[in-house]
């Protein structure tokens, strides 16, 4: 009678070791969700187009948008985790319109770059971007600030403790895969030590030396907004909240909508002139 009770013992663990060991090979197909290239069409015709290389030599396609009365004031956009470049275009054109010049890029593995997204590559970067804006003819190096969106947040508050911005804008921030993960999933403390990345915004936010605005959605299914809220909590003065009434993570209002672009471009005037 013991034997076919330890054969079923054996059999689930070992079911439970095959599932971990998938799920750790597995693991960043379930953060990562490259777009293809968007096609040449996507651009409007004012935009530059820029080719970045990375520290290890990684060469990334990026847009930049010039603006009229700039006078050398500009937004690095860091991308969510899906999508590509010409999803956010929305964003920079309205950036762009009220007088900032902004940069579009997409990560290693997105947009047609090569490559594979990780944790340091997304690092990597969001750098080799921040230094071609900075060294834009058009643009005033001390002018800058960086908008994070999702996990972007995490990749532009990073770079904010490497590469200090005017201003840091961060919209629906995780405070780290593993607390988002941990809400989604109750399980995930058993594979945590196992995550290849973490993106700890909450640790880097205590660090960084800029204004903050953080712009959360009412019923962000993503990131939910007590999450968002931890990470504004953890930043130091000054900073500002903002709550967009009943969007999702990924509706257009946080986007291009008119209430979120009204309290960017007034953080940002107060504190890139």
């Amino acid at each position: 009678m013991l034997e076919p009770v330890l054969r079923l013992a054996a059999a689930a663990l070992l079911a439970a070791l095959l599932l971990v060991a998938l799920l750790y090979v597995l693991q960043r197909r379930l953060i990562y969700f490259p777009g293809p290239a968007p096609p040449a069409s996507a651009a409007p015709r004012e935009v530059e187009l820029l080719q970045l290389r990375t520290d290890d030599g990684v060469r990334l396609a990026a847009w930049f948008l010039p603006a009229p009365n700039a006078n050398g004031r500009a937004v690095l956009i860091c991308n969510g985790n899906a999508g590509d470049r010409s999803h956010r275009l929305s964003l920079a054109i309205a950036l762009a319109h009220a007088g900032y010049g902004v940069l579009l890029f997409d990560y290693r593995g997105y947009g047609g770059n090569p490559g594979s997204p990780t944790e340091s590559g997304l690092r990597a970067d969001a750098r080799a971007a921040a230094a071609a804006l900075g060294a834009h003819p058009a643009v005033d190096p001390r002018k800058i600030a960086y908008f994070g969106e999702s996990l972007g947040a995490a990749v532009a508050g990073g770079l904010a403790l490497e590469r200090a911005p005017a201003a840091l804008v961060l919209r629906s921030p995780p405070p780290s895969i593993t607390l988002v993960g941990r809400h989604h999933y109750p399980y995930l403390p058993i594979f945590e030590p196992l995550l290849l990345d973490r993106f700890s915004l909450l640790e880097q936010i205590r660090s960084v030396d800029a204004p903050v605005l953080v712009l959360a959605a009412e019923r962000d299914a993503v990131v939910p907004v007590s999450l968002s809220r931890r990470v504004f909590d953890a930043a130091a003065e000054p900073k500002r909240w903002l709550t967009l009434p009943a969007t999702g993570h990924n509706d257009r209002a946080l986007f291009d909508g008119p209430r979120m672009i009204a309290a960017v471009t007034a953080f940002l005037d107060e504190h890139l002139s």
